[in-house]
């Protein structure tokens, strides 16, 4: 299958032209700013699908945008019905087509011209009026927010925001892509004006308050909730915009003689991540809680995890090791110790299930004592 992609260096056809790019079944033909009207028409004459994405959206001449957009969809609609062929075509406009400004005037007479061609030719035509789209790759300091802020927020430049209660529409580039993909391989059927599910509507405040929190979250330690939703994918758009610099960034260790503790990450509401080591012989922990719970997890060395009831006296040990991917929990009520029984430093993966509060640590120190009784 032959797809020819207009703008194919622009933000949504990079992203558009490296997921194509992964399908054994799919040979990309890009048309970009530099391509000819010539190439245009061999690729035409070739391809199976168009994605028209190729449009001017900040020109310094107003008059760029008739060019850009309108006279370049007029071009691109000719040499579709000189072909003769009926070719399904993907045209990216904007929810500004709906307003009677020079950019949304452009888009209008563009949608009309393939809405035409649908009607003479029999192409089925998908026309996406999308919102601001966002995600990696896209242009900072030029018409996206999103990447205008990502890329200021991470390098500690200033950001401008004139109002922090404007809101603004928002559509993930890989929710566009995932749908684009779809229509192509016929997975679904839309009208001629498709939409782009979910659309995430926030404000500009909140917006930039959430992309500062993503920056923040390095010295605090504690993650957004970036698992799901629109967090998640402003966060992998943040992320992306990170210069390879600070791909990287370091977090307290905590040091005695026994070995080291180190914090990693804290969740909002589901506790923390660390890791420590212990020297042969030495023993950690020796204390119980009243509701704070734990898992450990041995990535290298021998363990002895003791358990002692602080009611019934009853006691209980099991012996892990690196070797042995075992998670082994703490229970309320159950003082416990950690022992390294090997030769070597032990290294130990903890959770826990809340962020160490130091003002009230819910950590009673009492010594299991090994002793069977």
């Amino acid at each position: 299958m032959k797809v020819l992609i207009t703008g194919a260096n622009g933000f949504v056809g990079k992203n558009l032209s490296v997921r194509l790019s992964e399908r054994l079944d799919i040979e990309v033909l890009p048309f970009t700013r530099d391509s000819s009207i010539d190439e245009l028409r061999q690729h035409v004459g070739n391809a199976d699908f168009i994605f028209h994405l190729a449009g001017v959206n900040r020109p310094t001449d107003p008059a760029d945008f008739a060019a850009g957009n309108a006279e370049l969809t007029q071009t691109l609609c000719e040499l579709i019905a000189q072909s003769g062929r009926k070719i399904p075509i993907v045209y990216t406009s904007s929810i500004q087509a709906e307003r009677d400004n020079p950019y949304g005037i452009s888009k209008r007479r563009a949608e009309t011209m393939l809405v035409d061609l649908a009607n003479r030719s029999g192409s089925s035509v998908y026309i996406f009026r999308l919102p601001n789209v966002f995600g990696k790759w896209c242009r900072p300091n030029y018409n996206s927010v999103v990447a205008t802020f990502c890329h200021n927020i991470c390098r500690d430049l200033p950001i401008q925001v004139n109002d922090l209660n404007a809101e603004i529409t928002l559509v993930y580039v890989d929710d566009v892509i995932h749908q684009f993909v779809q229509l192509m391989d016929g997975q679904i059927n839309e009208g001629v004006f498709a939409k782009v599910e979910p659309e995430y509507v926030t404000t500009i405040g909140k917006l930039a308050d959430q992309i500062l929190a993503f920056k923040q979250s390095r010295q605090t330690l504690v993650t957004e909730r970036v698992g799901t939703g629109f967090v998640r994918a402003l966060y992998a758009t943040y992320v992306s915009y990170l210069p390879p610099a600070i791909f990287s960034y370091v977090v307290p260790q905590y040091s005695d003689p026994r070995g080291v503790f180190v914090e990693m990450l804290k969740t909002q509401d589901s506790g923390q991540f660390s890791y420590f080591t212990a020297h042969p012989g030495i023993t950690r922990g020796s204390h119980y809680h009243y509701s704070k719970t734990e898992k450990f997890l041995v990535i290298k060395g021998e363990a002895r995890f003791g358990f002692r009831h602080i009611i019934t006296n009853e006691y209980y040990a099991i012996i892990t090791s690196g070797s042995k991917p075992e998670i082994v929990e703490t229970i309320p009520g159950w003082t416990h110790d950690i022992t390294n029984i090997g030769e070597d430093e032990m290294i130990v993966m903890l959770w826990a299930n809340e962020i160490f509060d130091r003002e009230n640590p819910d950590t009673y120190v009492r010594p299991v004592n090994h002793e069977k009784t």
